[in-house]
């Protein structure tokens, strides 16, 4: 079953001194990682929202603030840099950097010779899947796209409810992943979820994405018709999660878009340009409302310190420590480093004899 994490929105920077910290700490992981098992496995344990979320314990940020997500994503793209490693991808951040991730995978393609459009389609359609398929009152701000040359993906992205300052996370991985339109999530982890959301990548909800699929083919003064009709009613409590805002105007320019390039199915509407969050509300309503399709609203199903914590707790991050750590790090990947090289010459000496 999927799971949900929320963090508290908590303001404030990372201090220089412990990002610098975190990054030559995540250098060393990854390094030891892509030694001992290789770059799947690295993205493995990246998509498991605990092992990300006691990753940054390691690292030392605050275990229950949503900048655990944006921060570790941050120091591990600035680490995978400096150590020049080419077996792992990343691309996006937080804000505009985020948007500017297509950009970013394409020069990298480029730079690494491989074709790069596979992981652009991954992180388009996870970012509108999450906005748009998956309305929860959470407003993407932070997207990142973990990757091997070979094309396996991991995606990590973070949403901001605005009326509660809450985050949440979504995982995804691509080996897992069967479908981006029913139950697509590794995992999305929290304490707490919510009673009404549109939920449209819910298992139970297939026939109501068939439906609106369907009728989004329609001559679209048909569907503003039929809107118009609904718009006037008194609708029970849980279409509020529905009932938004809708102007009629920009609805017929979005619908008839959709009725002049039909889209194939549901994810094919979803990637559709320009179509947003109140089009596909609209949809939804007149596949309920006047197709009689049932609806799902239900929504998308603590860890030790190694370092402390940046604001003070459970203690303050003891620099001395942290940089023992990296030591020992560094120590280990340098000896494993020696026993490989006088293996490789022990062969080498075998083979002339």
């Amino acid at each position: 079953m999927p799971r949900i994490c929320e963090l508290p929105l908590h303001y404030g920077e990372t201090p220089r001194w412990l990002f610098s910290l975190m990054v030559r700490l995540g250098a060393k992981i990854i390094e030891l990682f892509l030694m001992e098992k290789g770059p799947s496995f690295l993205l493995e344990k990246i998509s498991d929202p605990f092992w990300f979320q006691a990753l940054g314990c390691v690292l030392g940020f605050d275990w229950h603030s949503s900048g655990l997500t944006t921060t570790v994503c941050a120091a591990l793209k600035q680490a995978i840099k400096e150590i020049n490693e080419k077996e792992i991808i990343i691309a996006g951040g937080k804000g505009k950097t985020a948007l500017n991730t297509p950009k970013e995978l394409d020069e990298i393609g480029n730079q690494l010779g491989i074709d790069a459009s596979p992981l652009i389609f991954a992180s388009k359609t996870t970012a509108k899947i999450d906005s748009v398929a998956l309305q929860d009152g959470y407003s993407l701000y932070h997207h990142t796209i973990f990757a091997t040359k070979e094309g396996e993906w991991v995606v990590i992205q973070q949403g901001m409810n605005p009326h509660t300052s809450l985050a949440r996370r979504y995982h995804w991985h691509s080996k897992e992943l069967k479908s981006y339109v029913c139950e697509p999530h590794k995992a999305v982890v929290s304490l707490k979820s919510h009673k009404k959301v549109l939920n449209l990548v819910a298992y139970e909800n297939e026939n109501i994405r068939k439906t609106i699929t369907e009728i989004s083919q329609r001559e679209p003064e048909k569907n503003i018709k039929d809107l118009s009709y609904l718009l006037t009613l008194k609708l029970p409590k849980e279409h509020s999660v529905i009932m938004e805002d809708f102007s009629l105007e920009i609805l017929h320019t979005k619908l008839k878009k959709l009725y002049e390039e039909k889209p194939k199915d549901f994810l094919s509407l979803i990637r559709s340009e320009g179509i947003g969050k109140k089009t596909i509300r609209a949809l939804t309503l007149i596949s309920h409302l006047v197709y009689d399709e049932n609806i799902s609203f239900r929504d998308v199903r603590i860890f030790s310190y190694a370092h402390g914590g940046k604001d003070g707790h459970p203690y303050p991050i003891i620099k001395k420590d942290y940089e023992l750590t990296i030591n020992l790090l560094e120590k280990a990947i340098k000896e494993s480093k020696i026993g490989r090289e006088e293996k490789i010459s022990a062969l080498k000496r075998l083979s002339a004899i």
